[in-house]
C-alpha cells in the first residue's frame, strides 16, 4: 500500500518491516493487524488493517515519530 501524508510517500513495498502484530484469528470480524515499517529515509509508519468490527475496518497508513515507534515496540 502507498499513501502520501504531508508530501511524504509511505510505501509498504519500498520500506522495511520492523515488526508485525496480529490480534484475533484470521477471519475474525474484530481482529486486526498492525505492522510497523521504516522508510529508507528513517521515517516510521504503521500499516493497519482489520475486520469490519475492528478498530481498523479499512487498510490505512499512519505516520509515527521515532519516539512513538519505540513506544509501540516496547508495548508488547
Amino acid at each position: 500500500m502507498k499513501k502520501v501524508i504531508c508530501k511524504v510517500e509511505y510505501d509498504t513495498e519500498a520500506s522495511t518491516l520492523v515488526e508485525k502484530r496480529t490480534y484475533g484469528a484470521f477471519g475474525d470480524a474484530d481482529g486486526y493487524e498492525e505492522s510497523l515499517y521504516v522508510t529508507a529515509g528513517g521515517k516510521y509508519f504503521l500499516y493497519v488493517n482489520g475486520g469490519e468490527e475492528s478498530q481498523y475496518p479499512t487498510e490505512n497508513i499512519k505516520r509515527m515519530s521515532a519516539a512513538k515507534a519505540e513506544e509501540w515496540k516496547a508495548a508488547k
